[in-house]
């Protein structure tokens, strides 16, 4: 049965008077996860303090993001965010020996790039991964620069700049046959796309919960292959990330023997809440259907996109997009504003104005994405 997707539109009122085509920098706050968050004022109203219910609230976020990867929970660490799992995993790798490379592709945030360029002072040496001339990253560049010194790689799924996806299994098969460790960013396709950690074949995997999986900023996931864990202890770590929380020790440091390791102090508690919810939508609905149903919406923006002459930076390749849609423009800040003065929610990167669909937009958005760039024509590329 297909899920009923006017019905799932109307969890989000900001829909009633907004085209809100902006789920790539923050997904809209739906009624679940809002009530979440009351929840949680009520709970801390009613009993102060409930540590019990708040780890139970971090687990239930752990084993959420364990299902939608399908993966253990047990290779999950749940984090303040994106940065702090990659922080945690570069702090545990070691660069003094011949394999100290880390390849980054040129389709990164910026905050991934920033901090293997800041291990450069721990003997990392960084090499990036161009663009081809039309603008994507095809494994003959990854091939290249993935050699026997390369200890990880970095790859994002979709890039935040332009919606080109990469091809993560090629470049983890890549990685795997030379050796090398990869990490994948999933942050712009995770809750829009399905994810299985395991088919593609990456050793670890981060991303967070404020995008298209419907939470809020301040939470994040890492994801870190069993096989990984004993053999990798983080140097920036905290009393969450031990073997037993109440041993309260400050004597040692006893890491835990999952994936907990990697996590730090006291978890964001009250994000843990949105967190959950926003998961749960995403489960309800199955990530599969959601995948088809952005899919569908963002195809046909493509196509009536291009009808009217826009040039786009994004695929029209299935395989080679996920749920953004970018359109070259002279001045993409203005056009994201004037676009905003209609009610039509974007956001600009990198010359192009990003059009971000969630399976709770429908042909009235696109429509009101088409008509807002028809009227600032001369703002378009």
């Amino acid at each position: 049965m297909n899920p009923d997707w006017a019905a799932f539109r109307a969890l989000f009122p900001t829909l009633q008077h907004k085209a809100y085509l902006a789920s790539g920098s923050y997904g809209l706050l739906g009624a679940p996860v809002a009530a979440a968050i009351h929840q949680y004022m009520d709970d801390r109203l009613e009993k102060g303090a409930d540590w019990g219910g708040w780890v139970g609230k971090a687990d239930a976020v752990r084993d959420g993001m364990a299902a939608l990867l399908n993966t253990g929970p047990d290779e999950i660490a749940v984090t303040t965010s994106a940065s702090a799992g990659i922080n945690a995993l570069a702090s545990a790798l070691d660069f003094s020996g011949p394999r100290n490379k880390v390849v980054v592709s040129n389709f990164e945030f910026p905050t991934g790039a920033q901090i293997w360029h800041a291990q450069e002072r721990r003997g990392a040496v960084v090499e990036h991964v161009p663009e081809a001339p039309d603008g994507g990253v095809p494994l003959e560049h990854f091939e290249r620069a993935i050699d026997e010194r390369t200890k990880i790689v970095q790859v994002t799924h979709v890039c935040y700049r332009n919606g080109q996806r990469l091809d993560v299994a090629g470049v983890a098969k890549i990685a795997r046959e030379r050796g090398a460790l990869v990490l994948l960013d999933c942050f712009q396709s995770v809750g829009a796309m399905d994810i299985d950690v395991k088919v593609l074949g990456v050793d670890f995997a981060v991303g967070g919960m404020l995008k298209y999986l419907l939470g809020t900023a301040g939470i994040g996931f890492l994801y870190v292959d069993r096989g990984h864990i004993e053999g990798l202890i983080p140097t920036v770590g905290g009393w969450f990330a031990q073997a037993d929380t109440n041993a309260m020790d400050i004597f040692a440091n006893d890491p835990a023997p999952t994936a907990a390791r990697f996590q730090s102090g006291t978890p964001p508690v009250m994000n843990c809440y949105a967190a959950e919810a926003g998961i749960g939508l995403i489960r309800q609905l199955g990530v599969p259907a959601i995948e088809a149903r952005i899919r569908e919406i963002t195809g046909e923006a493509m196509d009536r996109l291009t009808d009217t002459s826009c040039q786009l930076a994004t695929s029209r390749d299935n395989a080679q997009r996920g749920p953004q849609v970018a359109i070259r423009s002279t001045d993409a800040a203005a056009l994201t504003e004037r676009l905003a003065e209609r009610g039509v929610i974007t956001s600009w990167r990198d010359g192009n104005v990003r059009a971000m669909f969630h399976a709770y937009n429908d042909a009235s958005d696109v429509g009101a994405l088409i008509d807002g760039l028809m009227a600032n024509r001369e703002l378009l590329a």
